[in-house]
């Protein structure tokens, strides 16, 4: 049974006292809904309406002037006035041609009463009806949310949840998931999303489209619509509509959170393709079997590096949806393991690689500003890998995200990305390829045993020194020493570094020392010598 609960103007004309009226304008307005009753006899109205009502009068502040009457049908149909009865049973008088048009123009109901009519037994009446019709309105919503209840406890499709909205008000349903196609019922039905979209812009139709997004984890997952064709949408049309979104949004979290206990149970094979273990074709065998089946552009890894990770299992559970479903909806398929207080995603590119890295950035922010994160206060290190192409060389970009978490904790400022570590990249290449330590030491050996030997500061000194370009007074003044102290400094760093350490190509390879020793302290490389800065 269909039910909306919505009281119209032709509905009013089916009641008692209605029975001898004569239509003089408005007759297209007949759909216009009555939510209350109204005695009027004060030509300024328009203060006092809510919109909706239907009014009663006789006309007697304004049938003896024309002007007066067109100014109080004006306000009407300014304040959304659903029609406009008026008594000509005790006293027939004219109605002015001009307001007669203007009702006309708008579509505003005006009828008469031929007989006279008892206002308050007409206002008693409809006043009733509505009553019980909130009260049956209600009682019909509880009704409806349980049906809602018991169909999440046995779906296997929330097309079903779908079917049951329709069947309950009759409407056409629409509903569109992030990046699927849009699904209708009754699929006999000829409404489009692009109609609906139409009917934005005209005001009529506009009135027979209501629409809810679904919410999933913070994200706007879905939309729902419904459609009325002949009818305007209702209020209890929207409450139902609410109502069955929030049903969608649970079944859909649910799907979720199946979805990645089976994910769960992939994290073996993720872990030796994260190693390196896996063929092109090995790998595109296994997306085929899983949810990522399309053509993929590549990928990258991404991982999040907790202080504090979530303890509980559906904390953790929660924050890899939440991650996957922000980047889901940023063209990434996402496959996760997990680790201690680390958790890895596989990040498989499906859009244009063009924009690859930016919208990585926006789901990054995303992420880190989400209300999960917020409300635990924990801080997140985020390190993304290498972009690659190949997919057999996930275990490169796994590499590269390591290396962008180890050196981020160090530097001064964020960075996400292992591409813009920049010399941070070079340095790292440099010490898989060779002994970069020992490189390294062969410059400020003599520095670092001296500061460890004596508590000094040399290697500060010899830091601002360079980047002040050799100026004494400047390095003074960030060292905060008098320019004797400095002067001392300067001639034992000759002492131990050479007279020509500031000469360009040797202090070019001083600074890059100098980088390459604070990357291996920071990346905890430096055994030997664990000097600080």
């Amino acid at each position: 049974m269909q039910y909306h609960f919505q009281l119209t103007v032709t509905d009013i004309l089916k009641r008692k006292h209605f029975e001898n009226i004569q239509f003089i304008a408005g007759q297209g307005g007949l759909y216009r809904v009555v939510k209350w009753v109204h005695v009027v006899e004060v030509a300024k109205i328009k203060s006092l309406l809510n919109g909706n009502e239907l009014i009663l009068s006789t006309g007697v502040g304004w049938r003896d002037d024309s002007q007066a009457f067109v100014a109080f049908l004006q306000e009407l149909i300014d304040s959304n006035a659903s029609g406009l009865c008026i008594d000509m049973g005790s006293s027939v008088f004219p109605i002015p041609q001009e307001g007669v048009a203007l009702a006309n123009a708008h579509q505003f109901p005006i009828l008469l009463f031929l007989k006279e009519v008892p206002f308050v037994e007409i206002t008693h009446d409809i006043h009733s009806h509505l009553i019980h019709q909130h009260y049956q309105m209600i009682s019909n919503l509880e009704e409806y949310s349980q049906q809602l209840n018991k169909k999440l406890l046995s779906i296997q499709h929330h097309e079903e949840i779908l079917s049951l909205l329709h069947d309950h008000l009759g409407h056409t349903v629409l509903f569109r998931m992030k990046g699927n196609d849009v699904q209708v019922v009754p699929s006999s039905s000829d409404v489009s999303y692009a109609f609906l979209v139409e009917c934005q812009g005209k005001e009529l139709l506009q009135k027979r489209v209501a629409h809810q997004s679904i919410q999933v984890l913070g994200q706007n997952y879905a939309d729902l619509y419904i459609y009325a064709e002949d009818e305007e949408i209702s209020e209890y049309d929207t409450l139902i509509l609410d109502r069955t979104s929030t049903a969608v949004a649970q079944h859909l979290l649910r799907d979720l959170y199946v979805e990645e206990k089976k994910r769960a149970e992939e994290d073996e094979w993720v872990n030796s393709w994260l190693h390196g273990e896996h063929t092109e074709i090995e790998i595109a065998d296994f997306l085929k079997s899983s949810y990522a089946n399309g053509k993929c552009k590549g990928g990258t890894v991404c991982i999040c590096k907790f202080h504090e990770f979530p303890q509980s299992g559906s904390d953790k559970t929660y924050f890899k949806l939440l991650f996957r479903t922000i980047f889901e909806q940023l063209g990434f398929y996402a496959l996760s393991i997990e680790k201690r207080n680390e958790a890895t995603f596989i990040l498989l590119n499906y859009r244009e690689t063009k924009n690859q890295k930016q919208r990585l950035e926006m789901g990054i922010e995303k992420l880190l500003n989400s209300e999960f994160i917020k409300k635990r206060k924990t801080v997140v290190t985020v390190g993304v890998g290498k972009l690659i192409e190949q997919l057999s060389d996930m275990h490169r970009s796994f590499k590269t995200a390591q290396e962008t978490i180890r050196v981020q904790n160090n530097l001064a400022k964020v960075c996400h990305f292992y591409e813009d570590l920049h010399m941070y990249r070079i340095l790292s290449m440099l010490n898989e390829q060779s002994d970069l330590q020992g490189i390294v030491m062969e410059y400020l050996d003599p520095v670092v045993r001296y500061d460890k030997k004596y508590n000094g500061k040399l290697m500060e000194t010899l830091r601002v020194y360079l980047s002040c370009n050799g100026s004494k007074q400047e390095t003074a003044n960030r060292l905060f020493v008098v320019r004797q102290t400095l002067y001392h400094r300067i001639t034992k760093l000759e002492g131990l570094l050479g007279n020509d350490f500031m000469n360009s190509e040797k202090r070019l390879v001083i600074e890059f020392m100098l980088q390459a020793y604070d990357y291996l302290v920071s990346t905890k490389q430096m055994k030997q010598y664990p000097v600080e800065r």
